[in-house]
């Protein structure tokens, strides 16, 4: 008997403190603590409701990317008026990209809401940035559109969005790089193969030859991250060239 109710005190505990967690996250008290709980839950769980339906984040996060492109695309319209579709385009897309969007949720550390069976190293590299999307997507469900535009503009327009920063930023070197030498008639090749060594993350090396330019190499803990890698080094390297 004794045990019992300690379990259950144990279990309410929990959960109380994952709303006063989430409470000081959001600088708001959530309504419905459940949307949250969905919004940091893994797929690896494998959780299901009654009918079913699978308990996590995935569903929230589409929800939540759509909101964000529709507020971001919103503010963008209405702060530069005399730009074209294609512009405001570019510029959304240099705001809501994968890269920016795995910072903003490593500055709030999500990943210490997340209830999941893996080990960190194995959350994939983009889990920051698709939890910042359900976390819009249960804000959204719980409180609005009202309250999900103030936190969108409390955690990302506000602090980074700075159209004039935005409008030289490079959102790929690689596809700089594969413009240049297209445009410019030079042979590239890009290769990429594991090298993990003793490391217990795996890791790749990328190699990338353009013409008679010096080769670079680059390392990460993917393919796609060692070719933008090797990318950057080669356009800081070639910057002169690039630029003319």
């Amino acid at each position: 008997m004794h045990d019992s109710i300690l379990n259950k005190f144990n279990l309410f505990s929990k959960k109380d403190n994952f709303y006063f967690k989430i409470k000081k996250l959001l600088n708001f008290s959530p309504t419905s603590i459940d949307y949250y709980k969905r919004a940091f839950t893994h797929r690896s769980l494998n959780e299901k409701d009654i009918n079913g339906i699978a308990i996590n984040y995935e569903r929230l996060e589409f929800l939540g990317d759509s909101i964000l492109s529709s507020i971001i695309s919103t503010y963008l319209f209405n702060q530069i008026p005399e730009a074209s579709e294609g512009y405001l385009t570019k510029m959304r897309s240099k705001i809501v990209s994968r890269k920016h969007l795995n910072e903003l949720g490593q500055e709030l550390k999500l990943t210490d809401y997340l209830t999941c069976n893996l080990n960190a190293d194995n959350y994939g590299e983009n889990i920051d940035g698709n939890l910042f999307e359900s976390l819009i997507g249960a804000i959204f469900l719980d409180k609005g559109y009202k309250s999900a535009k103030n936190f969108i503009f409390q955690s990302v327009i506000i602090p980074h969005v700075d159209i004039d920063k935005l409008d030289g930023k490079i959102l790929s070197y690689k596809t700089l790089i594969i413009e240049w030498c297209q445009k410019n008639k030079l042979k590239y090749s890009y290769e990429t193969y594991e090298d993990s060594g003793n490391d217990s993350v795996k890791h790749f090396t990328s190699s990338l030859t353009i013409s008679s330019f010096q080769a670079v190499k680059a390392r990460s803990t993917s393919k796609k991250k060692a070719e933008e890698k090797v990318s950057q080094r080669a356009f800081y390297i070639n910057q002169k060239q690039i630029d003319k």
